[in-house]
């Protein structure tokens, strides 16, 4: 039988927090990329994300950041531009708020205002344009006894 060594195995990984992310180097962009907030997830490792230059771009998440970093909306992420397409991107990077921050006054993120707070006007959507009126609890139950369309059940 082979004697156990102490590693553990998927548990043992899952309940120790990594300090290697919060010491990690910032990353600044190059040619052929660029900052952007991500908008929308659109599913399958795609995301809807508004570019620093004004164009809103889809782009994929590499294979090295899917299921490790969670990307959600409002992120601010790094985008790796294509050659052949101008409206696609590769995501290569995910900022933490803190690192957006920083580069929020190191002078490279510019128009962003949602660094902080996280959030994004097209979550904050009504209820569908319908209208809901208060009502007691008297007129419910009056409701339901005069109404012959409610089943009724005998409970012996």
């Amino acid at each position: 039988m082979p004697k156990n060594k102490g590693k553990g195995g998927k548990n043992n990984r899952r309940g120790k927090k990594e300090d290697g992310e919060n010491k990690r180097e910032l990353i600044f962009k190059e040619d052929g990329q660029e900052y952007a907030q991500v908008l929308k997830m659109l599913g399958n490792g795609r995301i809807e994300a508004k570019c620093q230059d004004g164009v809103t771009r889809i782009s994929q998440i590499r294979g090295q950041l899917r299921k490790k970093v969670w990307i959600v909306v409002g992120d601010i992420v790094l985008i790796s531009l294509r050659d052949y397409q101008d409206d696609r991107g590769d995501v290569i990077h995910r900022y933490t708020p803190d690192e957006a921050r920083n580069l929020k006054t190191y002078g490279e993120l510019k128009e962003f205002q949602l660094v902080e707070n996280q959030e994004v006007d097209g979550d904050e959507e009504e209820e569908g344009g319908i209208d809901f009126e208060e009502a007691d609890i008297d007129d419910i139950c009056e409701w339901l006894g005069s109404s012959n369309t409610w089943p009724r059940r005998n409970l012996r």
